[in-house]
């Protein structure tokens, strides 16, 4: 590394860039990479504020214990306890990379105090019926804009309601990733850290699938095995900050805007299916392949949502409120064995 022994300091910034080199072996998507960065510099800046210099002259030497302390007091400020809990995590594998290379004796963030945020269960589109009211929203057209394309619309959203991606995961396909025979089609997904896994496409998705390409044929010519599967309007590949606004206004015509959870929107389709699958009785494990989670904990959080659910569902049963009211006026009166006549 740049700065070792006889070369003078290792500067904390030449560090930040070196770390964020090394982890490209584990394939982390650009957005991924980017929210790294942001949290690594953020922080560094403070730090540098604080010691009443620039950034380019922090020495990583000089990230002690205390100097991040009051660096992280700062950064939490003016942001969201996932956020500080998400840059912590993000200074840590710093440090710890950087221990392992042995370029510092140890990693001081054990000794920087981290919020304690209870973990987030799924938050799947509210209402029972509303896939349904989206979709046959988008088949009528309902979305307006200037330049209408249902057929795209429709197969974006369906695509993401019956398969469960992620963002990045849509947006990296290509055309050549669907294949298998008509009637059994499959897609090839690649997940986080590059992992492979494929999908079976129903024949109701097909159709809608060839539908889009057709259309897009029309509008944009050819289109090759090598091109991105989902496109703007322009025929280029679609971007997140596209598929979010795509979404957003799909939800906003469709009339369901009001039953997406805040700060979910493209991820709420993707709870949705793991949720529904979760209901109509998949294991933790098929979840787990569906869904392409490394570690089961996260497969069973539908599982246990679900089981909540059917418990709320039956406990509102009406008959429940006779019971209730039985059991009340029974403890009132000596018990309830004198309601059931005992």
């Amino acid at each position: 590394m740049s700065g070792a022994a006889g070369a003078g300091p290792v500067l904390a910034q030449d560090a930040v860039e070196q770390y964020l080199v090394a982890r490209r072996a584990a394939k982390p998507s650009p957005h991924t990479v980017a929210a790294y960065r942001r949290d690594l510099n953020a922080v560094l800046a403070l730090v540098a504020r604080d010691r009443g210099c620039t950034v380019g002259q922090v020495a990583l030497a000089e990230l002690e214990a205390g100097v991040l302390r009051s660096a992280f007091a700062d950064f939490a400020t003016e942001r969201a306890a996932s956020s500080v809990v998400r840059a912590w995590s993000t200074w840590n594998g710093f440090f710890g990379f950087w221990v392992s290379e042995r370029v510092v004796a140890g990693n001081p963030m054990s000794a920087v105090p981290r919020p304690r945020v209870r973990p987030s269960g799924p938050k799947p589109l509210m209402g029972e019926d509303t896939p349904e009211r989206l979709l046959e929203a988008l088949a009528r057209g309902a979305r307006r804009a200037r330049d209408p394309w249902p057929e795209r619309d429709l197969a974006v959203l369906a695509l993401a309601l019956l398969t469960g991606m992620r963002s990045a995961e849509m947006l990296s396909l290509r055309v050549e990733s669907v294949g298998g025979r008509a009637g059994e089609r499959r897609i090839r997904v690649v997940g986080k850290g590059g992992g492979e896994r494929v999908l079976p496409i129903e024949v109701p998705l097909e159709v809608l699938l060839e539908a889009y390409l057709a259309s897009r044929r029309h509008r944009f010519g050819v289109v090759r095995g090598a091109d991105p599967l989902l496109v703007d309007n322009r025929g280029q590949g679609l971007r997140r900050g596209g598929l979010q606004y795509l979404v957003r206004q799909c939800y906003k015509h469709a009339g369901v805007h009001d039953r997406v959870a805040r700060g979910t929107l493209v991820h709420a389709l993707r709870h949705t299916f793991a949720t529904r699958l979760a209901e109509d009785g998949a294991s933790v494990s098929e979840i787990m392949h569906l869904l392409g989670h490394a570690s089961v904990s996260s497969s069973q959080a539908y599982i246990e949502v679900t089981a909540r659910a059917q418990r709320e569902a039956a406990g509102s049963n009406r008959t429940y409120g006779v019971v209730r009211r039985l059991v009340a006026e029974g403890g009132s009166e000596g018990g309830v064995q004198e309601v059931v006549g005992g």
